[in-house]
């Protein structure tokens, strides 16, 4: 089940009155008094996003089914003085997600956004790949995507407000070879996110996808040097990306400065597919 497994004993779970508006508008932020909640957050894009959002003043809900990892994430930004609390969650198990939901509610109040990161990698070319293979990458990256926003949507629909916003890939965008699971699910959390877009969108809920290119994360640990290096010089900007590179663009959409972005995709690639 998921649980709390660090946290401070004072979140206010209180949301904006009429002084801390002031304060908000005085540089708290552009997330200040908002709850963000991001799973995958232990290491990589999801802790540099959880990381930028703390920074603009949000609560920040770190979820990860690595205990460890999560826990040093929040510690790290609680001491730089900023309010996080680390939860624990699987987000292929339906009984975790929902508990990981009450958790955050009980403890911060209302989520404001939910940032959908959790994903796996399973590699092989299609003759090769097992379903054991398909199968695990499916329930994270595509059914785990689905159930975090399942159960956190009620919330949204009493608040009458929300920004669901869902990592995806340039791979389910273009494919990539050896790459059939993951490129299946990657494009499936698209056709989500623009559904989700046109049923939620009148109910004051926005849904965007983002789609990373070559980022520079431990996901890419894998791959060979010469590998990388391929791919390097594929990039009209000559590097890889850097994950506070994506979590700038994820900040912007869970605020209100993107309060008319709606069903997009925005791509964050250094321009990898031109």
């Amino acid at each position: 089940m998921s649980h709390i497994i660090d946290a401070p004993q004072n979140a206010s779970g209180r949301k904006l009155g009429q002084e801390e508006e002031d304060r908000a508008l005085a540089g708290r932020g552009r997330l200040f008094g908002k709850t963000v909640l991001v799973t995958g957050a232990g290491r990589g894009i999801g802790e540099a996003i959880a990381r930028k959002c703390a920074f603009e003043g949000a609560q920040v809900a770190l979820c990860d089914l690595d205990r460890h990892a999560v826990q040093q994430a929040a510690e790290a930004l609680r001491e730089q003085g900023k309010l996080a609390a680390a939860f624990t969650v699987n987000v292929a198990d339906g009984e975790s997600v929902a508990a990981l939901i009450h958790s955050v509610k009980s403890y911060f109040g209302p989520i404001d956004a939910l940032v959908n990161n959790a994903g796996i990698v399973q590699d092989a070319q299609l003759k090769n790949m097992s379903d054991d293979q398909w199968d695990k990458v499916i329930a994270v990256n595509l059914t785990g995507v689905y159930r975090c926003t399942r159960a956190v949507v009620d919330t949204m629909l009493e608040q009458g407000s929300g920004s669901i916003i869902t990592m995806s890939s340039v791979v389910g965008l273009y494919g990539n070879f050896g790459q059939t699971n993951y490129a299946a699910t990657k494009a499936g959390v698209i056709g989500m996110t623009k559904t989700w877009a046109k049923e939620l969108g009148r109910k004051g809920i926005r849904a965007n996808a983002v789609c990373p290119g070559f980022i520079a994360t431990p996901i890419l640990n894998s791959m060979p040097q010469k590998v990388l290096d391929a791919i390097t010089k594929e990039v009209p900007m000559g590097r890889l990306g850097r994950p506070e590179e994506i979590a700038n663009v994820v900040a912007f959409l869970a605020s209100d400065e993107a309060s008319y972005v709606n069903g997009a995709v925005i791509e964050v690639s250094g321009g990898v597919t031109l």
